[in-house]
C-alpha cells in the first residue's frame, strides 16, 4: 500500500484468521506519531471545536475533478515551523479537542487495489501497541469485537465527513474564495520567519458574493464554516505566543 499517510509506518489490511489473536494495548500513548507533524487533516464538521484553539487553513491537494482548478483540503494548524508540534508535551495532547485524523489512529480505511468499493480496515502493523498478549481484543471465535466494530464505525464516519469536507473544498475553489496567504511571525527574542504555503478566505471576492450566492451559501452552512476559519485565524498569533514558553 504506498502513500502512507501522516503518523503510519506500515498499513495492513485486518484478517479475521492471520490476524484472529492480534491486540491493541490501548495505554500507549499514540501522540509520539504526531510530534513531529506541524499540521493535520481536519473534516469540515470539526471547525466548531477546532476553531477555538488551531488557526485553520487550506493547502492545494493533488488535482481537482479534472477542470483544471487544484483540489484544496483543510488543515489544523499546530505549529509554525515544519516538525514543530506545540501540542504535545511528553506523552499528552495539551489541545482541549484532539483532531478525528489522531484520534482514528492506529486504524485506517484504505481502498484496496484502488478499487474505491473495495474498503477494508487496516492497521499500523509498525506500531508497538499491537500485540498478541495484552490489550482490547480485535477478533473472538473469527468475528470482529465489539471493540473492532466501535473502531470501524469511527472509521466509516471519519471517510463519509473527509468526502463531505471534499465537496466543500471544491465549492470554496469552484467560487475563487480562497488566496494565497502568508504570516510573518515575530517571536519574543526577537527572531522573525514566514509562514506561507497555505491558503485563507479573500476577504475581498468574499465581501463581493452576489446576494443571491450568499443567501446560497447560508443555506447550506458554508457562511458557518467561513467565519469559523476565519475566527481561527486569529490562533496564528497565540502559537508565536506558545514559541515563547
Amino acid at each position: 500500500m504506498s502513500n502512507t499517510p501522516p503518523m503510519y509506518g506500515e498499513l495492513q489490511p485486518l484478517d479475521r484468521e492471520i490476524h484472529k489473536n492480534l491486540k491493541l494495548d490501548t495505554e500507549q500513548s499514540i501522540v509520539g506519531r504526531i510530534a513531529d507533524h506541524n499540521s493535520v487533516f481536519l473534516a469540515a464538521v470539526e471547525f466548531a471545536d477546532a476553531c477555538k484553539e488551531y488557526p485553520i487553513v487550506f493547502v492545494r491537494a493533488g488535482n481537482g475533478d479534472g477542470d483544471g482548478k487544484p483540489a484544496v483540503a483543510p488543515l489544523a494548524v499546530l505549529g509554525l515551523r515544519a516538525g514543530s508540534n506545540l501540542f504535545i508535551e511528553g506523552e499528552k495532547w495539551t489541545g482541549n479537542y484532539v483532531p478525528a485524523y489522531v484520534r482514528r489512529y492506529p486504524f485506517l480505511m484504505a481502498r484496496l487495489d484502488n478499487n474505491a468499493n473495495n474498503l477494508a480496515v487496516c492497521y499500523d502493523s509498525k506500531w508497538t501497541g499491537f500485540n498478541e498478549a495484552t490489550g482490547e481484543a480485535l477478533f473472538k471465535d473469527g468475528e470482529p469485537t465489539e471493540f473492532l466494530l466501535n473502531a470501524k464505525a469511527f472509521l466509516e464516519n471519519f471517510e463519509q465527513e473527509a468526502e463531505r469536507t471534499r465537496l466543500i473544498c471544491n465549492l470554496l475553489v469552484e467560487l475563487d474564495l480562497l488566496q494565497d496567504m502568508r504570516f510573518e511571525a515575530t517571536l519574543p527574542n526577537g527572531e522573525k520567519f514566514d509562514v506561507e504555503g497555505f491558503l485563507a478566505l479573500d476577504e475581498k471576492k468574499y465581501a463581493e458574493l452576489p446576494d443571491a450566492k450568499v443567501l446560497e451559501l447560508h443555506r447550506n452552512g458554508l457562511i458557518a464554516l467561513i467565519e469559523m476559519h476565519r475566527l481561527s485565524m486569529t490562533n496564528m498569533n497565540r502559537l508565536v505566543g506558545k514559541y515563547a514558553v
